[in-house]
């Protein structure tokens, strides 16, 4: 068994239902890549299909010499190249869109990468309309909200299907703090919640087996803009790439275990939430326990320390501007 097939310290183990199509939009990029090679280690991946506005076939022929039992389809790069990529699928992943360059912020690429969910949204709605769909496309607190309002515009939205994919920052905190204190990261459980840029991600180190460093303000910071490391390591080469790949596959490997009954299945996801509809805050991310039908309950925050009452007051500020945001978007911009 190959160590890659082992996401965040979890081995991959098929099951009884073993009948799962997992398609890939923005297959041939940075993300695409090595997410598409990730899930087809995975055995409970039946039929992988990837698609993207060019490469997806090559990226295919590949990974399909890989010797799993899962078959492997690339699309051409149209619109029933799309549409067959997506018909049966029951997880849609999309990391497609234009990475980050040194300078930039998540809320740079909007413009560009908005288009681009929406529009492979539409192709979801009408041709998957019971797939969980999870958006890696930044920036996924504005992202997310609009592809909800894609599949509101087209009566097919279940809040419980869609999800923002904010795994990585919760795998950077366990490594981050394992780093400073020496630890197997695997042992460190690290709760983040909020959203998925800057200042809206919140870790909450007063629930960790290490609650003195929610007053390191640099840790923190560390968690909040991690991503912005990789961004000047790469110096303009791209983003975080292979991170964000094995955090989609563990958030797909989840919703694959729920889907074929496995009980108690948490994990950390940017979904419609109750917890601060009360402020008119539709979507924040929390610890979710998963179901065969997605989202089966958004569990509480918990207790947070003053440090973290701080910092949740920032995070909700800045991201009901950024739903806000996505929202517009599709209102002024509601495409073909």
């Amino acid at each position: 068994m190959f160590a890659a097939q082992r996401i965040g310290r979890r081995a991959f183990s098929a099951s009884a239902r073993d009948l799962s199509k997992v398609t890939v939009l923005g297959a041939a990029g940075g993300i695409g890549q090595p997410l598409s090679l990730l899930l087809k280690l995975n055995p409970n991946v039946t039929e992988l299909g990837l698609y993207d506005i060019r490469g997806a076939p090559g990226v295919a022929a590949d990974i399909s010499h890989i010797n799993t039992k899962s078959t492997v389809t690339g699309y051409d790069a149209t619109p029933s190249g799309l549409a067959s990529a997506l018909k049966g699928a029951d997880i849609v992943l999309i990391p497609a869109g234009v990475p980050r360059k040194p300078g930039m912020t998540r809320d740079d690429l909007f413009n560009t990468n908005a288009s681009i969910v929406r529009d492979l949204a539409k192709a979801c709605a009408d041709n998957c309309p019971e797939a969980k769909v999870l958006v890696i496309a930044n920036p996924v607190n504005s992202t997310l909200p609009i592809l909800a309002e894609v599949y509101k515009a087209r009566g097919v939205y279940n809040p419980k299907r869609l999800f923002g994919v904010t795994t990585l920052d919760v795998v950077r905190a366990s490594r981050f703090v394992s780093e400073l204190k020496g630890t197997d990261p695997a042992a460190e459980n690290v709760t983040v919640v909020g959203g998925h840029s800057g200042v809206t991600i919140v870790p909450l180190f007063s629930q960790s087996n290490h609650p003195e460093l929610s007053s390191n303000a640099e840790l923190v910071n560390r968690v909040q803009f991690g991503g912005d490391e990789v961004v000047k390591a790469k110096d303009g080469a791209g983003s975080a790439t292979l991170s964000m790949a094995m955090a989609g596959a563990r958030m797909a490997e989840s919703l694959l275990r729920a889907s074929n009954g496995e009980k108690g299945v948490i994990e950390p996801s940017f979904v419609d939430s109750p917890l601060f509809k009360d402020q008119g805050i539709d979507y924040f991310s929390s610890k979710v326990e998963l179901g065969p039908g997605g989202v089966e309950k958004v569990l509480p925050l918990g207790k947070l320390d003053a440090n973290e009452e701080k910092l949740l007051e920032a995070c909700l500020g800045d991201l009901k501007k950024n739903i806000e945001k996505g929202v517009a978007f599709v209102a002024a911009n509601p495409g073909k």
